[in-house]
């Protein structure tokens, strides 16, 4: 009762937070605006990594179009053309193109931003290309079987429409980051003297994508004033975390010594349970370490605490592993849930789907779909009773399609809203409890495994820690096998997941 008590108090200040971002704060002294995006489904598909990695691959296939194009028109090859040797120098060119532009900086949202500057850049790294191209031919002795005219087309025409397509770029890199998409916020843990003196480092610094939010302190004393080189201090670190569940927080910096071991820990207790990086500030630290210990935002090194799961481009092949395999399990499903749902209406009144809340990424709270397999007048919504051995509430379909899990294949359709993952923590219903106790109140930490979307099946189900939990033991294990899975993630383990679903459903001991 007191931890819900506590939850609230943190969620109504985040709430009076909230009322003031994105405005400057009252106090005449503060210099910097606060302002921090709501979050939402584009964050993490618009990222430098993500952005940078298209931009190598949509170049890498303009160069080669444009190659194949004049070489069609010009020459009248055809795809069943015998000389193989143009075939080889445009793909050669157009792969190792990326490779030649990154030596000459080219791929940073900086370059992408500055098109001005860096066209030089690009027109002097093109030309190097086709420069190794020309002296390989000569060293060869391979120029005689190339078209000199085709070889100077590609390289004028080509160079125009990188130019054309740099330009694109720089426009929507610019408009992005004027609505900050593209800038890390940044949260500052820790003010007074420490604080203030990172802030100023990471505004010495040029051409960084952080922007800072604000900074956060337990502290209340003269050693944490209410402003930090310009930044209001918005609040204490139950505050940001209830914040971070709100709006868009991409990065937590620690600004406390190596030394404050305890205090450190006791924060990052409180912190590791959110989806974001969390970095420890190293740049007043004495004791210096190889650079490669560090990890740089511009020249300030930090310590990496935590990273963020599942970010980038892990997150973009997750993302494309749940939508396809879903729709195709739809499909291939789809006789299984008709013959279920007249199964359903025939042995009992109701509806044949049942909608419930429950804990998403982020804390967020979601309906998840399923068959519906208790009685109407008996039905749960917020599960705060576990279903047992027996259960009077549950119909005779729903004791079997309990026991085989095909109520839940419902969820397919949460995997393609873009709520759910195929594989993932199980959702919990907000209510859920082990020996009359809520989940939270009985693990340490339960809600880092929220940091993932939450999926249909995972590492601890097919490990036989499924269905009901009447004890704190089963529930710790589930924790402990989510928390697995999310360090240990990837494609490979999800099919591996996947694949042996089916056989753990044989296992029903614990499934009623």
């Amino acid at each position: 009762m007191q931890k819900e008590k506590q939850e609230q108090s943190s969620t109504a200040a985040a709430e009076e937070l909230l009322k003031a971002i994105g405005i400057t704060a009252p106090d005449e002294n503060v210099t910097e605006t606060v302002h921090v995006p709501h979050r939402s489904e584009s964050d993490h598909w618009l990222t430098p990594t993500i952005l940078l990695g298209v931009v190598r691959i949509l170049e890498l296939i303009i160069i080669a179009a444009v190659g194949f194009n004049i070489w069609a028109f010009y020459l009248g090859a055809t795809p069943d053309s015998t000389n193989n040797g143009y075939y080889a120098v445009i793909m050669l060119t157009a792969a190792s193109a990326p490779l030649v532009f990154q030596s000459f900086g080219l791929y940073s949202i900086v370059a992408l931003r500055d098109f001005i500057r860096q066209s030089a850049k690009l027109l002097l790294a093109w030309t190097a290309i086709f420069s190794l191209l020309t002296a390989l031919a000569f060293f060869t002795k391979a120029g005689a079987e190339f078209s000199r005219v085709w070889l100077a087309s590609w390289y004028s025409i080509g160079m125009f429409v990188l130019l054309i397509f740099r330009g694109f770029i720089s426009a929507m890199v610019r408009h992005w980051n004027a609505e900050g998409r593209l800038e890390r916020h940044a949260v500052i843990i820790g003010g007074g003297e420490r604080g203030s003196r990172l802030i100023n480092a990471l505004a010495a610094t040029n051409d960084t994508d952080i922007r800072i939010t604000g900074v956060f302190d337990d502290r209340s004393d003269e050693r944490s004033p209410d402003l930090v080189a310009g930044y209001p201090k918005l609040g204490n670190i139950e505050e940001l975390v209830s914040l971070a569940r709100k709006v868009r927080i991409d990065l937590l910096i620690v600004a406390l010594p190596i030394t404050a071991e305890n205090r450190l820990l006791e924060i990052l207790k409180k912190l590791w349970i959110l989806p974001v990086d969390i970095r420890l500030s190293a740049h007043t630290n004495k004791l210096r370490f190889r650079p490669r210990s560090y990890s740089f935002i511009g020249e300030v090194p930090f310590f990496d605490v935590f990273d963020r799961p599942l970010a980038d481009w892990d997150y973009v092949m997750k993302t494309i592993e749940d939508r396809v395999v879903a729709a195709i399990a739809l499909v291939l499903l789809s006789p299984l849930m008709l013959i279920t749902a007249a199964l359903i209406k025939l042995d009992s009144k109701g509806p044949v789907f049942f909608k419930q809340k429950r804990w998403g990424f982020n804390n967020d709270l979601i309906e998840v779909y399923k068959f519906r397999s208790l009685r109407t007048d008996m039905s749960d919504a917020t599960a705060s009773k576990l279903v047992t051995k027996d259960d009077p509430r549950v119909t005779r379909v729903g004791r079997f399609i309990r026991k085989s899990s095909i109520d839940e294949l419902p969820q397919l359709f949460n995997v393609l809203r873009g709520e759910l993952s195929l594989v993932g923590p199980r959702p919990h219903a907000v209510m859920a409890k082990a020996a009359d106790h809520l989940y939270t109140e009985v693990v340490d930490g339960y809600f880092a495994r929220h940091r993932v979307k939450p999926g249909i099946t995972g590492w601890a189900q097919i490990n036989g820690w499924r269905g009901e939990t009447d004890t704190t033991e089963k529930i710790q294990h589930r924790v402990e096998h989510d928390l697995y899975y999310i360090e240990n993630w990837s494609i490979l383990f999800d099919l591996y997941i996947l694949m042996m679903t089916p056989f753990s459903l044989l296992n029903s001991e614990n499934a009623y």
